[in-house]
């Protein structure tokens, strides 16, 4: 009975068409008849887990079962973990070798290597060095170039040199590592020292020793150094192939190089390496950096089989020259014919919509994202979260806050970073805060993310004490640093204190003023009062000013009624920005003031003639999970009548307290009673009464407007907070405003 429950066992082991439901049939016989010490069963059975990639078998039977497994055993195994890519389980396997007193072997060897350079695990490497070396493995040229580039990829190059030294026979490809190490980092001048030594030693090198060595350059940023490199390559007469034209093309790529693209595209299609996805994706993409559209049209139509990468460097070209519209209808194309679009695809446009101000298409595009079973990244959150902030979508950044942390990406710097910036935008600048406190290691973006915030919300004391604690911390306040504290004593009309940030910037850390830091300055000095002070730094700058500056002081003098320098700084705008409509009607502004109606009517002719409109006003506000867009004037929301019947009553409130229509806001020749009408007809006002209407008494209301509040809105929202027991939040485009119980929080200056 036994010899037969033997040949059971051994046929269900040794058959070609042996299954894992056999092996576990054989497991069950060699359990019941305990034949572990059967060296030849036992070692099939081994084999036969691992051909399953049953490591938990495999571990089990080693440590616990096996009483005497040999050398030849654990080899096949881990072998056979080698060739499946599974790195761990090699390891773990590898390390239970001493324990059965087995000392790996020549054959052994080079896979528990392989294992380390996969994981980049430098202990583990360095421990089968030791075995190598005591052993006398290490003497192998094969295993010690194994060594080399396995040092190079746990980026340990000091290792990889000294073992290097010590090879007495060193070929070509021991060589070509060497170099794309040195390469990788950046250390030009050492990879080309090794080139030169190799060569000096009668070592010739080859495409793979040129390939290594410009690729590192490229991609270390030495995109000149690649450049010249490829000429060096084709004047001694190498050919590139595939390799080495999607590594120099993206190093034209970052110089912007069209001329020098099309000539290397000219190659790519005389030698017929056009069919090469590396090469394909390399040329969409530098054509899309370049701005060669047609060019890049072109070598898409001509791809027989387009793979993800194409694509998306295909979805980016388009999206970086502006076509983001075309790059959404191509993308939506390839969803509706089923092509497998990954996780950066997905990203890349919703980055790409964020960027061109499509941020309700980039909230729809995340949801789309999961239905198709794509699982977002620690790139594609920070990515997405700001356009919750650009339109004030608090419910909907919050959900995506519990997002990041179900999938445990919180911690990411740049996800929290992102998450700090779009709860200030939201008006929840304490919850800013917490996310900032709740961080392990802030970098300089957090810093700054929440000394913007501060400053965003005219909370100079905050932004300062911030900048404080940023430099105890030991970190070096750089320019985005100095534009927040300068931007917060602005807002508050810190005038001595930002001169004193502005003149530090120089004298302590080394960084020279730029554009945005005048324009702080202009701003900060204009808005109390001290226009021809703000005048003076304009004209003492060392530097032509540009649309910001000018724009900075115009701004100033509408508010001012300043008529002499307004129109100074019109002229300086006109020339720089023709084409803003923004400019013109500042100083629109400015003659209507004064009520010189023949000027306004004079700049409205201008603007016609240029074909330019006025930007109409208009305000976000989130109400549930939909966010709503009012526009000034527009009575097409489906409740504006009783927007506009609730605005009537608030309206005859404001009056029985006191309150009059600010009319001088109303900057047209009409009636008394017209400009009321004018005012009721503002974007953050119907926002404001929206809100009102669909949401529970006293909850917070938070709306964002695309220009500056007007005066008349900011009075009446100020009453509307008291009368109705409202925190409304309102952001414009230069600070928020917090109302409560009748008061707002910038101290009506603004």
């Amino acid at each position: 009975m036994f010899n037969g429950i033997y040949n059971i066992i051994s046929q269900c082991l040794s058959s070609s068409t042996s299954t894992l439901s056999h092996a576990r049939q054989a497991h069950a016989h060699i359990l019941k008849l305990n034949l572990y010490g059967d060296t030849y069963i036992t070692s099939r059975l081994l084999s036969h887990y691992a051909n399953n990639f049953c490591f938990s078998q495999v571990t089990n039977l080693v440590l616990h079962f096996f009483p005497y497994p040999t050398l030849p055993s654990f080899t096949t195994v881990i072998n056979v973990f080698a060739r499946s890519h599974q790195y761990d389980a090699v390891l773990r396997l590898f390390s239970l070798l001493g324990h059965k007193g087995l000392a790996p072997d020549g054959f052994l060897l080079p896979s528990a290597i392989k294992a380390c350079t996969a994981l980049q695990a430098l202990k583990p490497g360095m421990q089968v060095h030791g075995y190598a070396f005591a052993s006398g493995h290490a003497l192998d040229s094969i295993l010690a170039s194994s060594l080399v580039h396995m040092y190079l990829k746990c980026e340990s190059v000091g290792d990889a040199q000294r073992l290097f030294d010590e090879m007495p026979d060193r070929d070509v490809v021991v060589w070509s590592a060497m170099i794309a190490g040195y390469s990788r980092r950046g250390m030009v001048e050492r990879a080309k020292e090794m080139f030169s030594e190799m060569r000096s030693e009668g070592v010739e090198p080859n495409l793979v020793s040129w390939n290594g060595m410009l690729g590192g350059f490229s991609n270390a940023g030495w995109h000149v150094e690649a450049v010249e490199l490829f000429k060096t390559m084709m004047g001694e007469g190498f050919l590139p192939d595939g390799s080495t034209i999607s590594c120099v093309l993206p190093a034209l790529g970052q110089l912007e190089d069209g001329v020098a693209a099309k000539q290397v595209h000219g190659y790519v299609i005389k030698e017929g390496l056009g069919l090469d996805r590396f090469v394909v994706s390399a040329l969409l993409d530098i054509y899309g950096k370049c701005g060669c559209t047609q060019e890049m049209l072109r070598v898409f139509d001509e791809v027989d089989q387009r793979e993800v990468g194409s694509l998306n460097a295909f979805l980016n070209g388009l999206s970086r020259n502006g076509l983001i519209d075309t790059a959404l209808e191509m993308f939506r194309k390839f969803l509706d014919e089923g092509v497998e679009l990954n996780v950066v695809t997905w990203t890349s446009m919703i980055s790409s919509c964020v960027q061109d101000g499509k941020d309700m298409e980039a909230l729809e595009l995340f949801r789309e994202m999961q239905a198709h079973g794509v699982e977002p990244n620690a790139v594609t959150i920070p990515s997405l979260i700001p356009a919750c902030g650009n339109i004030s979508a608090l419910r909907h950044g919050k959900q995506i806050h519990c997002f990041s942390l179900r999938k445990g990406i919180f911690d990411d710097v740049y996800v929290s970073s992102a998450l700090i910036d779009m709860y200030a935008k939201c008006g929840r600048i304490q919850l800013s805060r917490l996310c900032f406190d709740k961080m392990l290691d802030p970098n300089l973006v957090s810093w700054n993310a929440v000394m913007k915030g501060y400053a965003m919300h005219g909370k100079a004391k905050e932004t300062i004490e911030m900048f404080r604690m940023m430099q105890e911390s030991g970190l070096e306040p750089d320019e985005i640093s100095y534009t927040c504290v300068l931007y917060a004593c602005a807002q508050n009309g810190l005038t001595e204190e930002g001169w004193q940030y502005f003149n530090s910037m120089s004298e302590e850390h080394g960084i020279e003023p730029k554009t945005e830091h005048y324009a702080c300055m202009v701003t900060l000095l204009s808005r109390v009062g001290k226009l021809e002070e703000a005048y003076s730094l304009i004209k003492e700058m060392p530097f032509e000013p540009d649309a910001c500056i000018w724009g900075a002081l115009l701004s100033s003098c509408r508010v001012h009624h300043n008529l002499s320098l307004g129109e100074t700084a019109a002229k300086k705008l006109f020339l720089l920005e023709p084409d803003n409509p923004g400019n013109y009607i500042l100083l629109s502004n400015i003659y209507a003031s004064k009520g010189m109606w023949d000027e306004v009517d004079r700049i409205r002719d201008v603007m016609k003639s240029k074909g330019l409109r006025k930007n109409p006003g208009y305000s976000w506000i989130e109400i549930g999970n939909k966010v709503h867009t009012l526009l000034a004037g527009d009575k097409s929301h489906p409740q504006m009548q009783d927007i506009l019947a609730k605005l009537e009553k608030l309206s005859v409130e404001m009056k029985k307290c006191g309150h009059l229509p600010k009319t001088g806001f109303v900057l047209q020749d009409v009636e008394e009673q017209e400009k009321e009408q004018i005012l009721c007809g503002h974007s953050e006002k119907l926002a404001v009464v929206l809100g009102l209407l669909n949401t529970s008494p006293g909850q917070p209301l938070q709306v964002i407007k695309n220009l500056r509040i007007c005066g008349d809105c900011h009075a009446a929202i100020k009453f509307i907070s008291s009368l109705e027991g409202r925190e409304i939040f309102v952001r414009d485009t230069n600070r928020f405003h917090h109302f409560k119980d009748g008061v707002c929080s910038c101290g009506d200056h603004w």
